[in-house]
C-alpha cells in the first residue's frame, strides 16, 4: 500500500482508520524524551497519549500520535528501534462507564494489558487507550454495552 491509497474497509471497520501505537525502547539518557518530543513536533506530528515505564535497562514509551504513517517514516529514518500495534480508544463518561468496560471484556473474557489516558479529548470526555488481546471482537463487545470506541479520525486536527 502506498501513502496516496486511501485506508482499507473491513466489514468491522468500513473506512475508519484504527487508531495506531508506537511502542519505543530508549536509551536512559537525560534529555532524551524531551529531545524525542521536540522531533516530532518539528514534523508537525502531535502527541495524543502517551505512556513512559522506566526499566533497569531502558525507557518504554508508549506514543499515540496524530499521524502514524509519518511517525514511523521519522522513526525509520532516525534508526529509531519501535513496533507498532493497533489499540482501542475508548470514551468515558464516568466512574461508571469504566466498570462497563471492564465488566464487558470480562464477560467476552478479553484480557487487558495496559490502559493510559489520552492529553487529547476530542468531545471534551476522558479518552483512555486500551491494549487487549483482541482489538476486533474487543470492539465489538464495548459497541454492544454503548461504549463509544473513536477513530483515528476522532483526533484530527
Amino acid at each position: 500500500m502506498t501513502e496516496s491509497d486511501p485506508p482499507i474497509s473491513t466489514l468491522r471497520n468500513p473506512g475508519r482508520e484504527t487508531i495506531r501505537q508506537f511502542v519505543i525502547y530508549a536509551e536512559h539518557k537525560v534529555g532524551w524524551l524531551n529531545d524525542f518530543i521536540e522531533m516530532l513536533r518539528a514534523e508537525h506530528i502531535h502527541v495524543m497519549a502517551i505512556s513512559v515505564l522506566d526499566t533497569s535497562d531502558s525507557a518504554v514509551i508508549r506514543l499515540i500520535p496524530n499521524y502514524p504513517k509519518e511517525t514511523a517514516r521519522l522513526l525509520k529514518s532516525q534508526s529509531i528501534s519501535f513496533t507498532e500495534r493497533n489499540v482501542l480508544a475508548v470514551e468515558v463518561d464516568g466512574e461508571d462507564s469504566l466498570q462497563t468496560i471492564t465488566r464487558s471484556l470480562l464477560r467476552a473474557e478479553i484480557n487487558i494489558h495496559y490502559v493510559y489516558p489520552f492529553l487529547h479529548q476530542p468531545n471534551h470526555k476522558p479518552v483512555l487507550a486500551i491494549a487487549m488481546e483482541d482489538e476486533d471482537i474487543g470492539e465489538d463487545t464495548l459497541k454492544r454495552y454503548q461504549v463509544r470506541v473513536l477513530s483515528q479520525e476522532d483526533f484530527a486536527r
